[in-house]
């Protein structure tokens, strides 16, 4: 019998790399139909469009490297990278913007490194922290959820938005956005950061109709929505407590500090916790076997500090949200972590 040394991270479960990929990607399944539902179907046009490309690109490295192509692509791994990145972009960003980020994801960041198990950042967050700080304005195009606008667009008017930036009447996305009862295109993590540096208070900012009384209007229906797939990864035993935990915990604890320290520009602890990516960031993202922490300590260390910075780079940093920027800046730190957070081996200190 041969065996083979291969890298981390070794699967202890007894379902196949395939099995746990695709059930990841199944748990996304309620913050997707959330999120199409607030934001139309849009997001299935952007999450076709990275299944292909990173199907593509994925097959392609493996011609070049001379590998088997099926094997690489059945693992699944480049297919959950294509959803966590098409869930983080706009629905009607450019068909372009989705193209370079899975390009980057799959070539660069994984295979680059030398495929799965190897990659030091999490593909889709570092292929998103590139496509954010490049196309800042492509990136930044949510439109208000469908149910604030007068006019909703049609499947056929997304394709062409998407794919020629204008509708069959020759709106651009610009114009779209400004006819849309004048509200603004801004999610509201970035509309309370500008509220609030206008002078504004937090309560004064809530009063907009992108807001109910307890976070962003369909933002807080999505963070629900990978909440409950998360749980059912928990459930599953497909990812450990100790970095969603530790990273929610840290993130609660942070916003009811500012909270409390001030009540009038800082938000409170539900607002953050169902905004953004918080809950996708928490189960689907941190939790990335590979870019992650190995130890249990070190997930704890780990998921409380990227709680810990989410909280900093929302409330003092210069963009909205902050979970791909803390993921990537904890996953240089992983190996310091687990370093210092090595479990002791059995009878280790005994001898004299």
């Amino acid at each position: 019998m041969k065996l083979t040394m291969a890298s981390s991270p070794h699967n202890h479960s007894h379902k196949s790399l395939t099995r746990l990929m695709l059930t990841v990607i199944a748990a996304c399944i309620p913050g997707l139909i959330a999120q199409v539902f607030f934001f139309g179907t849009g997001v299935l046009i952007q999450l076709a469009l990275a299944f292909v490309a990173v199907t593509a690109f994925e097959a392609a490295v493996m011609l070049i490297r001379k590998r088997p192509v099926w094997p690489a692509l059945s693992d699944g791994s480049a297919w959950l990278t294509a959803v966590l990145l098409a869930l983080s972009i706009p629905p009607f960003a450019p068909w372009w913007i989705v193209i370079i980020g899975c390009l980057f994801s799959i070539v660069i960041v994984k295979q680059l490194y030398g495929g799965l198990g190897f990659n030091l950042f999490n593909p889709a967050m570092a292929a998103y922290v590139l496509l954010l700080v490049s196309f800042p304005v492509q990136m930044t195009a949510w439109l208000p959820i469908t149910d604030l606008a007068s006019n909703p667009i049609g499947f056929t008017e997304q394709l062409r938005l998407i794919f020629t930036d204008f509708t069959s009447t020759g709106y651009s996305l610009d114009q779209v956005r400004a006819g849309i009862d004048g509200t603004t295109m801004a999610t509201p993590l970035d509309t309370i950061k500008t509220d609030v540096a206008h002078g504004l208070t937090v309560s004064e900012s809530m009063q907009k109709p992108i807001f109910n009384e307890w976070a962003g209007q369909g933002w807080m229906w999505v963070n629900l929505g990978f909440l409950a797939g998360g749980l059912y990864l928990l459930k599953e035993k497909v990812i450990n407590w100790h970095i969603p935990v530790s990273f929610i915990g840290s993130l609660a604890l942070c916003s009811a500090i500012g909270y409390i320290a001030a009540p009038g520009t800082a938000p409170g602890t539900v607002f953050h916790l169902l905004s953004g990516a918080t809950m996708m960031g928490a189960f689907f993202i941190a939790t990335d076997p590979v870019s992650a922490s190995t130890t249990n300590k070190g997930r704890l260390i780990y998921g409380a500090l990227i709680g810990l910075f989410v909280y900093l780079i929302r409330t003092f940093g210069g963009f909205p949200d902050a979970v791909a920027f803390a993921v990537l800046l904890l996953n240089i730190a992983v190996p310091l972590i687990d370093y210092y957070t090595q479990p002791r081996t059995y009878g280790h200190g005994a001898v004299k």
